[in-house]
């Protein structure tokens, strides 16, 4: 079953849309009111817990794609999907790509202990869920039919 457009119509770049809620953030921090996450006394336990979850962010970044490039897919969302990707992290979550960009935007934050990025990714990440993976998840039903559907009822959305 193959759609008649080609690919699912996401038109901004995802990593760009996380890239300008960061920015916008860090804008925000710097030029209107700084709001720290915890106080200064308090930075090393941010700055560990911005490691443990920056590691995770690689890990989740690197695997998917890997996966991803494996099944002869290209990972920019514009672009048609030749295969339908269910192993490795992608039995665990549907979007680890989004997921692990996200772990990243609020690694960024937690290591610069700056709260404005960090409330600013709410509206990202539903930016992402409604513009970009509600779009995937139409095309890809179209594209691949029951199978797609098959994995959405079996493996969750974010984790």
């Amino acid at each position: 079953m193959t759609q008649q457009t080609k690919g699912p119509g996401v038109r901004l770049p995802p990593p760009l849309i996380y890239l300008s809620g960061l920015v916008a953030g860090f804008a925000l921090d710097y030029w209107w009111v700084a709001m720290p996450i915890v106080d200064a006394s308090r930075e090393t336990w941010v700055h560990l817990h911005a490691f443990a979850i920056g590691l995770v962010a690689v890990w989740l970044l690197a695997s998917s794609l890997r996966s991803f490039r494996r099944r002869g897919n290209d990972p920019r969302p514009w672009r048609e999907d030749t295969a339908l990707v269910e192993e490795s992290v992608y039995r665990y979550t549907r979007n680890p790509m989004y997921l692990g960009m996200a772990l990243a935007y609020a690694t960024l934050a937690l290591a610069c202990n700056a709260l404005w990025p960090l409330l600013l990714l709410v509206p990202v990440i539903f930016v992402i869920r409604y513009y970009v993976i509600g779009r995937e998840e139409r095309y890809l039903a179209g594209q691949f039919g029951q199978p797609y559907l098959d994995y959405c009822a079996r493996t969750r959305r974010w984790f």
